[in-house]
């Protein structure tokens, strides 16, 4: 039975046939040693055909396609005039071998002829890839290397292509810096409490809210120079004229110490850090919103834009959590607890970082663990819409929260909820409807920019004509005028002429005058 081996290159594909299987007895060994050796290799692997490709675009196309299993058509036609043909109801005499598998599969269905992927042809097309530029003669040194290179760099940038806008890895990094710059701020806000307090304790009482007690205390700065004009400025940070009277009446009663002006300054500069640090918060929160709203906005709408960011960064990337089915996503950020249950054969947990939604939180205690369920189904839903969905649209989250409010009043009034075929059908629905009126609105626009175009066209021809017709008026005219002055001329010259015949009949008389008077002497 006759073997042949397709190699794809990063210059074209090639058709090898396999000679002397029967010496070899497809022993993958026996190939493995003669591998090494071109001599050997040769008289058992001969080239019988090579198809090089058109362009770089091209050898991309191809080779993304045999990495996806796909057979092309180029690859089609090239294996049926190379390999003799398979006849319908009669056992073929030959057989392809891949290193790919589902190309083979595919093949095999498209053209019936049988392919096989195995170690013994494995190891062929290691002999071949590694004789190839010998096998191929007008190829020149060098130029099968660069166009790996080539071919290696555009497919891996193909791979790893992605949108800009679509970037989990930033609401990861995002969220974890929240997290940490919670934590930071929260020690430095107690730092502040304490050094200050030294100087004025009796603030930590009437401010409670840390980045409020950072801002009065670098504007109080010395208790004792606090008087009434000190209070339109602290009822603007603290909102309130009550508590800047309080504060005012507190530091001219204050039991602390006296700082030196050198501790006071240092206590006014880390006070300005902690409220440098909590607006750098907000803002980081506020691009954390927009990103989520770009990335995951399904999962936004439903979940919130911290829960949703946290179970993106836990899960690892958007894929990963659109992967996950709907129970891992329940106990999600639990996993010790999981475990531990486990080991201990206890109580597994209900939920983990859903936890922090408020709907669970809305629940009651019985219920809890059901709307957990619940949520991390509906989770599940809108994580893998947002990661395959080709556009960005929050009317799947918003109708999927519409339904947890409906399942928690479900389970406090018994009002039977929507089932989610009937949601997500009305959702689909109202999207086309979205998308046709939109269509309508473009294609009026094109219409009456059409008709503008073709008014503007006519009035153009309508323009062209009345030039030409005043063109024509004017060398009308121009004729007219030319041959008035020709006619003119000619009257000048018949003129003249007449006015010379006159002339020269006097100069005869005159003549003969002179004549008749000189015979006369």
């Amino acid at each position: 039975m006759a073997m042949y081996v397709q190699y794809e290159s990063s210059s074209g594909y090639a058709i090898f046939e396999v000679h002397g299987l029967d010496e070899i007895g497809q022993n993958t060994e026996a190939v493995r040693t003669s591998v090494s050796d071109l001599s050997r290799f040769g008289r058992v692997v001969q080239l019988t055909a090579f198809h090089p490709f058109e362009s770089a675009l091209d050898a991309l196309n191809q080779i993304n396609a045999v990495s996806e299993g796909v057979m092309t058509d180029e690859l089609r036609s090239f294996l049926e005039l190379n390999l003799p043909k398979v006849k319908e109801g009669k056992k073929p005499k030959f057989s392809l071998g891949l290193a790919e598998p589902k190309l083979g599969s595919h093949i095999f269905e498209a053209t019936k002829i049988p392919c096989q992927s195995n170690e013994f042809v494995l190891e062929l097309l290691r002999g071949v890839r590694q004789h190839f530029d010998r096998f191929i003669k007008d190829l020149k040194p060098g130029d099968l290397e660069k166009s790996q290179l080539g071919l290696a760099h555009s497919y891996s940038r193909a791979k790893v292509k992605f949108n800009v806008n679509r970037v989990d890895n930033m609401v990861i990094q995002a969220i974890f810096l929240l997290d940490t710059l919670d934590k930071d701020i929260n020690s430095f806000a107690m730092r502040v409490r304490e050094w200050y307090s030294w100087h004025f304790p009796e603030l930590v009482k009437i401010v409670n809210d840390n980045y409020l007690y950072a801002r009065v205390s670098k504007m109080i700065d010395d208790k004792s120079k606090l008087t009434e004009d000190h209070i339109p400025m602290l009822t603007e940070v603290l909102g309130d004229e009550d508590k800047a009277k309080e504060v005012v009446e507190a530091g001219k009663a204050s039991m602390g110490q006296d700082l030196s002006p050198v501790d006071l300054i240092n206590v006014q500069t880390f006070a300005q850090r902690v409220m440098d640090l909590a607006d750098y918060r907000k803002k980081l929160y506020d691009y954390l919103v927009t990103k989520m709203s770009d990335i995951a906005p399904n999962l936004a709408a439903l979940i919130g834009e911290m829960v949703g960011a946290r179970l993106i960064s836990h899960a690892g990337s958007l894929t990963n959590l659109a992967k996950c089915p709907s129970s891992t996503l329940q106990i999600l950020g639990a996993e010790k607890a999981l475990f531990r249950a486990l080991k201990t054969r206890g109580n597994t947990p209900k939920y983990g970082l859903i936890f922090h939604s408020s709907f669970i939180g809305r629940a009651s205690a019985k219920n809890k663990g059901r709307i957990a369920r619940y949520l991390a189904n509906k989770c599940s839903i809108a994580s893998r819409i947002d990661c395959f969905a080709d556009g960005a649209t929050t009317a799947f989250g918003e109708k999927l929260r519409e339904q947890v409010e409906e399942r928690l009043e479900f389970y406090d009034k018994g009002v039977a909820p929507r089932k989610n075929v009937d949601v997500m059908k009305e959702v689909i629905e109202n999207l086309q409807k979205n998308d046709d009126e939109g269509k309508d609105v473009s294609a009026k626009k094109s219409k009456k920019k059409k008709a503008k175009g073709k008014e503007e066209e006519e009035e153009e021809v309508v323009a062209m004509e009345e030039d030409k017709s005043e063109k024509k008026k004017k060398k009308e005219k121009r004729k007219m005028e030319t041959a008035e002055e020709n006619e003119k001329s000619e009257k000048k010259k018949k003129k003249s002429k007449a006015g010379g015949d006159e002339e020269t009949d006097d100069g005869h008389s005159t003549k003969k005058k002179k004549k008749k008077s000189k015979s006369a002497e």
